[in-house]
């Protein structure tokens, strides 16, 4: 089969990420998916991305199983492949250990929504999951971070296709999208996001949460039936 698409994608993708100032060294992996045909391809693990080829690019299963590719898939593609296989809607994927939602999720807290950037985006604070117990720990751990995910989406009653982000608790942030340009933009969205946040604390640890008619209006305005922004 040809994966030549994806692989270009992902590419342009991984790429995008020092140039965002949300990766450090080898800090962070993209993919991009191809539902037509079950697979993905992903960044290969420890590969400066100065180093990085659209033929280098690792082509997976939605198992975590190696279809095409010479080099070692991230060390996360387990996470990669179980997020694509159980929600069918999402193109690209993107995991990062951006300064700034880093240390949201170190502080096991979720983002508040605080201003109309949050908003613009999405209705809801920016989830954090939390640390992993013990067992699934000592399992097959990128796997299980997987469903550490899915778990506290299903927990808070969120929907995958209108939250694309999330926090894992003492790790470091998600997002995905249904491509993989889209996932690297709500990667920065959310490191700009988490900034904010941390800042809005700072001058004013009372700060109170965006009332729901503004946020209701900066989302619609922008994803509504009558959206007029942008």
């Amino acid at each position: 089969m040809n994966y030549e698409d994806i692989r270009q994608s992902a590419y342009n993708a991984n790429m995008q990420l020092p140039k965002l100032g949300l990766v450090l060294f080898t800090f962070g992996n993209v993919s991009a998916a191809d539902r037509s045909k079950g697979v993905f391809a992903i960044k290969p693990s420890g590969v400066p991305y100065e180093d990085l080829t659209p033929e280098n690019m690792v082509i997976v299963d939605f198992d975590g199983k190696i279809v095409e590719g010479t080099l070692r898939p991230s060390s996360d593609t387990n996470t990669h492949a179980v997020l694509y296989k159980h929600w069918e809607k999402i193109g690209g994927i993107v995991h990062t250990h951006s300064t700034y939602a880093t240390a949201w999720a170190q502080s096991q807290r979720d983002i508040p929504i605080f201003g109309t950037t949050h908003a613009d985006h999405l209705t809801a604070d920016v989830p954090c999951a939390p640390p992993m117990d013990d067992a699934m720990i000592e399992g097959d751990y990128e796997y299980q971070t997987g469903f550490q995910i899915m778990d506290c989406f299903k927990e808070k009653g969120l929907s995958y296709e209108e939250v694309e982000m999330i926090l894992v608790g003492n790790h470091a942030p998600f997002t995905w999208a249904k491509t993989a340009e889209k996932a690297v933009y709500n990667s920065a969205v959310l490191e700009a996001v988490a900034q904010m946040a941390l800042l809005t604390e700072q001058i004013n640890p009372k700060a109170p949460r965006l009332k729901d008619s503004l946020i209701r209006k900066h989302f619609e305005r922008k994803h509504g039936p009558h959206s007029y922004y942008g």
